[in-house]
This record gives structure tokens, sequence and C-alpha cells, in this order.
């Protein structure tokens, strides 16, 4: 069980997420605002960990100096405040299907980040090199079909609607079927996922000055709550987006603040310190599965054949860097033990030569 906590944690990482773009999905068709429903979610995440932050790591966190809190912060600007309002805005013009499609670019582009950052390697001249370069590859011919093929619309069985309705639906339609939009939604996420896979390798170099992960998660909710209160105040000014009733609103805002923003950043953070920032990676199409069922069946969305297409494509380019990395890991596993093999080999030949050079000894004694 202990070798398969790393993984079943990733998965229910990527559940907490599918959740979440559902959710906020719902909750922009209604209307709301995507950079207050931001700020109340960060708010939301640092009421929920700051406490757990006091009671398991208040006396045993590490002394936080100033150069690392600078760090999270701008961490916090990049990773969660300007990846989180780009991808609300990026929602509403596209759909929750394309948006948990576009997550598998987050692993292959954190691979090339990590390349770039000497964290990984690549060569070329061998097969898990090429497979590498060529999921590279792949990642972009599928981020071109999603933005740029559409296709005939692949209708479902059943619809089960259980999204709350309001007279914005129509208008995010409109949106979600404009051309000119689209593209420039699916331009946003593709920027938002650049974004976010830079944040995993920067957090990942961050955590190892700075171990205490309920802290650093609680710095960094705060930090983005700050930072998202500003960019809400400059582009939202009607009071009415800022007001939370016992409605959809505020479930998909304590939603994604405990359950996303606290628990699954936490969780998030554990991973990478675990296992490094690629594998993290490694259970993102269930997300695109979870997604597209919740999306087709609860939210009433259609699914265009470019979207599966592109989809196909990009997790064809997961498995391909994922598969490369693997080989890799198990060829240098394998280098790494024939020197030891060969140390063990030698050993074992010195001490059978004082067994064989034992016996005459006692006849020269006679």
């Amino acid at each position: 069980m202990g070798s398969k906590k790393p993984f079943l944690v990733a998965l229910l990482v990527h559940a907490l997420s599918s959740g979440m773009i559902l959710l906020s999905k719902a909750a922009f068709n209604m209307g709301m605002s995507t950079s207050v429903f931001v700020f109340y979610r960060q708010v939301a995440g640092t009421i929920f960990l700051v406490p757990f932050a006091m009671i398991f790591e208040g006396k045993n966190a590490k002394p936080l100096s100033l150069l690392t809190f600078c760090k999270i912060f701008m961490l916090a600007l990049l990773g969660i405040t300007l990846t989180l309002n780009l991808y609300g805005v990026a929602l509403i013009y596209t759909s929750a299907s394309l948006g948990a499609a576009t997550i598998n670019c987050i692993s292959v582009i954190t691979f090339a980040f990590a390349v770039l950052l000497r964290m990984e390697k690549v060569t070329v001249k061998t097969v898990p090199g090429i497979a590498k370069v060529a999921g590279i590859m792949v990642c972009m011919a599928g981020v071109v079909t999603l933005a740029f093929y559409k296709g005939p619309v692949l209708q479902p069985l059943c619809h089960l609607h259980f999204q709350p309705h309001s007279g914005q639906d129509h208008h995010a339609d409109g949106q979600a079927s404009s051309g000119k939009k689209w593209i420039l939604g699916c331009f946003l996420l593709l920027v938002s996922c650049i974004c976010w896979a830079l944040w995993l390798v920067l957090q990942a170099q961050i955590l190892k000055s700075y171990p205490s992960k309920i802290t650093f998660t609680s710095i960094q909710c705060l930090s983005s709550a700050v930072q998202s209160f500003i960019v809400a105040i400059a582009l939202e000014r009607d009071p009415h987006q800022w007001k939370l009733g016992w409605n959809f609103r505020l479930l998909a805002v304590v939603y994604c603040g405990i359950f996303v923003t606290g628990v699954a950043h936490y969780l998030q953070a554990w991973v990478i310190a675990t296992k490094g920032p690629v594998f993290h990676a490694v259970m993102t199409p269930s997300n695109l599965v979870m997604t597209i069922l919740g999306s087709v069946f609860l939210l009433g969305e259609t699914i265009n054949l470019g979207s599966v297409l592109g989809a196909i494509l990009l997790v064809i380019s997961l498995y391909s860097v994922l598969w490369g990395k693997s080989k890799e890991q198990n060829m240098d596993n394998n280098l790494g033990c024939l020197p030891v093999q060969a140390q063990t080999d030698r050993s074992t030949q010195v001490k059978e030569t004082p067994v064989l050079s034992s016996n005459p000894r006692p006849s020269l004694s006679m």
C-alpha cells in the first residue's frame, strides 16, 4: 500500500480537479464573475488551511525567510491567481470537456520546463528520448486540433440536466459556439496550462528549501487571495457580483476553496515532493474522462469530433512522454547496478582465494 499511496493520492487530486471544472463552468454559465469567483475560493481555501498549518506545523515549521516568502508570493501569482483567472475566462468561451482535455498538456509542458531547468534529460539518440520528443510534437498537434477543428456533434443517448438554469445559459452557449471566441478560449487554456506547468516545476524547487507543505500551501492561498482581490476590484465593479447567498454559487466557491484550493493543493504538494513534478501528471486522463461524462450528462454540453480527436492526441502525448521517462529511469537503474554487481563479484573472489590457499599450509607445517 505504501508504494501505491502516491498513485492513489494523485488520482484523488485529479478527481477533485474534475469536480472543480464542472462546478466552475456551471457557476460561470449562471453569470458569476470569474475574478470574484477566484477571490472567494482562495479566501475559503485560506480559512480552511491556516488552522491546520498552525496545529500540525506551527512549532515544527521551518522559519520563513523574506526571500522564501517572496518566492512563494510570486509562485502564487503565477500558478494560482493568473492561471485560475485565465482558465475561468477560457471555460466561458469553450466547454468543460475542452478545459479538462487541455490539462493533459500540463505534463508535457512540465517535462519541457523540467528539461530547460535541467531537472530532466533527453537523449535523442535513444528510443525513450525519441518518444519524449514525439510526445511534445503530438501534444502540439492535439492543441491545434482542439482549436481549429470542431467536426460533427456527437450526441449521447441521454442527458441528466442537474445544472441550475438561468438567463445566462443561452448567452454562454452563444459564446462557446462563436468561432473566434472558441479559438481565443483555446489560446487562454494553453497559456493557463503553461503557467500551471511552470508552477509545478518551480514548486518542486521551493519545496526542497521549505519542506513544510501545509504552511507552504497556506501562504500560497493567502497570497493568492490578496492578489485575486486586487484583480477582482479592478475588473468587477458590479456589487451584485460580490453577493453570495445559499445557492449554487456558494456551493461552487466552498467546494473549490476547501476541496481544491485547500485539500488538493496540499496533496499535490505532497506528491510533487515525494515523486517529482512529472509523476503528478500520470493520472491526468482520468480527469478528462470524468469531466466529459459530467459535462455531457450533468451540464448538457455537446461533444464535437474535433474535441475527441484532440483529446486522444493529448492523451497519446502524455503517455509517450511518461513511457520514455520510465524507460530511461530503468536504463539508469540498470547501469547503476553494474558497478555494485562487479564489486560484489570481486569481493566474492577475494573471499574464495584464502580458502583455496589454506590447504597447503597445514601440509608444510607437518
